[in-house]
């Protein structure tokens, strides 16, 4: 783990590397697992060696409402701030592929931010650049029609995998924008008659979007 770790978290120093090893542990999750459920207190905070995690918000009517990813060398900065308060998730984490992690006791968030001064700005810049994802998902939510929505979230998925392809199913993308398989179909379709997209069997291809 030592050569991966820093080579994931090049802004760590061998000291803080060297630190995280001690107090965390690495652990794997399959597919499909849940790491956080709403309202569950943080036990841990995780850094993200390898995969892919999906986070909800769940609404009153039971819904998901999907916010964004953590992929390798991300952080959850939801549970860097609540875990030292002792409060419970108002989020829910789910592995979309197996996924690595070093997983972090809590005891131990509060000692990182006084004693690294790399972990602090870590920190804070993870929840910045989190803060700033929310933002850009509420000016969607709020100000645009499904059809804007549809491809600020496939424009989303493209960046996050840095390719031309995404897997995924239509019931998939109507569940992350709270929407109905017969409507995100329709308007996939349109886009790929705008030579925008290409669709074949759970892939969507970018072309021009």
């Amino acid at each position: 783990m030592p050569s991966s770790l820093a080579q994931i978290f090049p802004q760590f120093d061998t000291d803080l590397i060297a630190h995280l090893e001690n107090i965390g542990q690495v652990m794997e999750f399959e597919e499909g697992a849940v790491l956080m459920r709403t309202g569950q207190y943080f036990k841990h905070s995780m850094l993200v060696l390898d995969g892919r995690v999906k986070l909800y918000r769940e609404g009153d009517d039971g819904e998901d409402y999907f916010l964004y990813y953590l992929e390798k060398g991300n952080a959850c900065a939801l549970s860097m701030i609540c875990a030292a308060k002792n409060e419970a998730s108002a989020l829910k984490a789910k592995a979309v592929t197996p996924v690595k992690a070093l997983v972090i006791p809590i005891q131990h968030m509060d000692g990182l931010m006084k004693d690294f001064r790399q972990w602090y700005y870590f920190v804070l810049e993870t929840y910045r650049t989190r803060f700033g994802e929310l933002l850009e998902v509420i000016d969607q939510v709020a100000f645009h029609s499904m059809d804007q929505k549809l491809e600020f979230y496939l424009k989303r998925q493209f960046d996050a995998v840095g390719g031309k392809s995404i897997t995924v199913t239509h019931q998939e993308i109507a569940d992350d924008l709270n929407s109905s398989r017969e409507v995100i179909s329709r308007l996939l379709k349109k886009l790929e008659s705008q030579k925008r997209i290409a669709i074949s069997r759970n892939e969507i291809t970018r072309i021009s979007l």
